[in-house]
């Protein structure tokens, strides 16, 4: 490989790292949620955690399917790096093949990040590479899926316990 080429390929990597971490946007934010807790719109498919100075930053996400969506509050019971998955029972009832136990890994659909929510079987979680076409659609069965990259940053952002609204 040539100098030439080996340049030309750092640059796209770079490249494509930063159109990756561009997804999460700081923009202004009236939503009366306090900082550090998150708010999900689900028809803009996006989240917000709000900064407590009139701005928020803003993730693209996924959300429920139709007839899989909700809404209302729920708070942070749980922070886990690259866990392990047990599909609730609806997702198995509709995929009765799929295993008890995902392990972390390519395969495992919660991707690198889950913050699990109080009250539910319900998470916002990263995405496996084949999922990342989702993110921005109706397409889980209640979960909020994010890209890996922002979901990592949210994770390091908020805490066990914050709030967490989801709204129309």
């Amino acid at each position: 490989m040539t100098r030439f080429q080996v340049l030309a390929v750092a640059a796209a990597l770079a490249a494509s790292a930063g159109a990756a971490q561009a997804a999460v946007e700081r923009v202004p934010f009236q939503g009366g949620a306090e900082r550090g807790s998150i708010v999900i719109r689900t028809a803009e498919r996006r989240l917000y955690l709000p900064l407590g100075d009139g701005t928020a930053l803003r993730y693209p996400v996924a959300v429920g399917k139709m007839g899989k969506q909700w809404h209302g509050a729920a708070r942070i019971d749980g922070k886990y790096v690259e866990p392990a998955w047990s599909p609730p029972a609806e997702v198995k009832r509709d995929n009765p093949r799929m295993p008890n136990v995902i392990p972390p890994g390519p395969r495992n659909p919660m991707g690198a990040r889950a913050l699990t929510l109080a009250g539910g079987e319900y998470a916002i979680h990263g995405t496996t590479r084949g999922m990342r076409a989702s993110i921005g659609t109706a397409a889980s069965y209640g979960c909020i899926r994010m890209y890996n990259e922002d979901v990592i940053d949210l994770f390091d952002r908020v805490a066990v316990g914050a709030q967490v609204y989801v709204t129309p």
